[in-house]
């Protein structure tokens, strides 16, 4: 009897542990759905933005020129083709820009959206850095300050932070575009 007890109470304690862990590291393989579940978590004004952008987002796709970028400074649009200034950019805002240029250099099964990479549009953004207070804005930061200075190593990661952030179930990126898959990727979105 005194065994019996001896046992219960080890596979108690043990089954509390695994439920713990469970717990602390969530039940995915990466460990992220907690942060998920919290983080994908977005107010119906930023899903109406998040819905505005995306509509929009087939007008601007495609490859960036500095004849563009001229254009849109001299009509009063910011460097994605759009009215939204500096002062009015959003969580919302910055993960579609964000991920949207990541698609240019990463695997996935599925991308939808594409906003070429282009220094002038990575430095407006970490401007706005500087003007708006987000939730997120150590992880723009993150991403933004390795891109303006050509690191794209971990851009498959910076997409999947952005993509889990943005509740993403479909198109994580499992690697980074050959250079040669990237300019083949580019010609056939400016198509």
């Amino acid at each position: 009897m005194k065994k019996a007890v001896i046992i219960i109470c080890i596979l108690l304690f043990i089954g509390a542990i695994g439920w713990g862990a469970y717990s602390l590291f969530g039940s995915d393989q990466t460990g992220n759905e907690s942060d998920k579940d919290k983080d994908s978590e977005m107010s119906e004004e930023d899903k109406a933005e998040a819905a505005k952008l995306q509509e929009d987002r087939e007008e601007i796709k495609g490859v960036i020129t500095e004849k563009d970028l001229e254009t849109f400074e001299a009509e009063g649009l910011n460097p994605f083709g759009e009215e939204k200034t500096i002062s009015e950019l959003t969580d919302a805002a910055y993960q579609e820009y964000i991920h949207g240029m990541s698609h240019q250099k990463v695997k996935a099964e599925k991308k939808w959206g594409f906003y070429e990479i282009h220094p002038q549009r990575v430095q407006w953004l970490l401007n706005g850095l500087d003007q708006v207070d987000l939730k997120h804005e150590n992880t723009y930061q993150d991403i933004l300050a390795k891109w303006k200075n050509g690191n794209f190593s971990t851009a498959d990661d910076d997409h999947n932070v952005i993509w889990n952030i943005q509740g993403g179930t479909v198109g994580k990126a499992t690697g980074i575009l050959s250079p040669e898959e990237e300019q083949e990727y580019v010609e056939s979105e400016n198509d």
